[in-house]
């Protein structure tokens, strides 16, 4: 879908959008393709240069302390149905039955729940790995996912924003000085991959501000996953 939006009637809808920057990161905008009409700026770019201009209220983004633990005790890895299309959680599921893998080290659980109570805005995390010093809150996408790497960028970032750390550590028995980072996990070859070797400066900067990393997957001839970090 083409938009035509002009760079302040854009930079209006994420100011309005900025009241509940914790929902931010759904917002259709996020996956905007294409340029304003007027200064022929990319969308993302836009967005991206807004979010590092307003990162303090990244920052005020609320807690949510989840009263039951954040690992789920029934998650064994298993597809309980056989015709789910839920792409992304197939994936993930697949990658807990591996259990380890390169650069990200075990995979200690899919789908972990951030909600305390159903009126929570939040959502689930899509992985969560550990490689003996790190813990990291991966969101996936499928190989052929549209979003744009900021989506997964801000998505990833909230969730470091809304988890209860010293909850999640305890929960999962790791250590209290444990290094907790987020990064998009996305497939090389991708979109999301595709844009991180494009002139996207803002972006680039944001994620450098951020801390925020991307992850590749890749499978293999054995049709097992592998991952990198780098731009091979």
């Amino acid at each position: 879908m083409a938009y035509d939006y002009t760079k302040n009637e854009f930079i209006e809808k994420l100011n309005c959008a900025g009241a509940d920057i914790a929902t931010f990161y759904k917002q259709d905008f996020i996956n905007y393709l294409g340029c304003t009409k007027d200064t022929n700026e990319l969308y993302s770019e836009i967005v991206a240069g807004w979010c590092f201009e307003h990162l303090s209220l990244f920052q005020h983004i609320s807690k949510i302390t989840r009263t039951a633990s954040y690992k789920i005790e029934t998650h064994d890895g298993v597809v309980k149905n056989t015709l789910s299309n839920r792409t992304e959680e197939l994936i993930a599921m697949r990658m807990f039955r591996q259990g380890e893998l390169p650069v990200i080290g075990k995979v200690l659980d899919y789908q972990t729940p951030l909600k305390n109570k159903r009126t929570d805005k939040a959502g689930k995390i899509d992985l969560l790995a550990y490689d003996g010093s790190t813990l990291r809150i991966l969101e996936l996408k499928e190989p052929d996912s549209k979003e744009t790497m900021l989506r997964c960028v801000l998505e990833c970032y909230t969730y470091l924003q809304i988890v209860d750390i010293e909850k999640l550590l305890q929960n999962f028995g790791l250590p209290i000085d444990t290094n907790v980072a987020a990064s998009p996990f996305v497939f090389r070859d991708g979109q999301q991959h595709r844009e991180m070797s494009e002139q996207r400066p803002c972006l680039k900067r944001l994620m450098t501000q951020l801390n925020i990393k991307p992850i590749y997957i890749s499978k293999d001839k054995n049709e097992r996953y592998t991952v990198t970090e780098d731009e091979q």
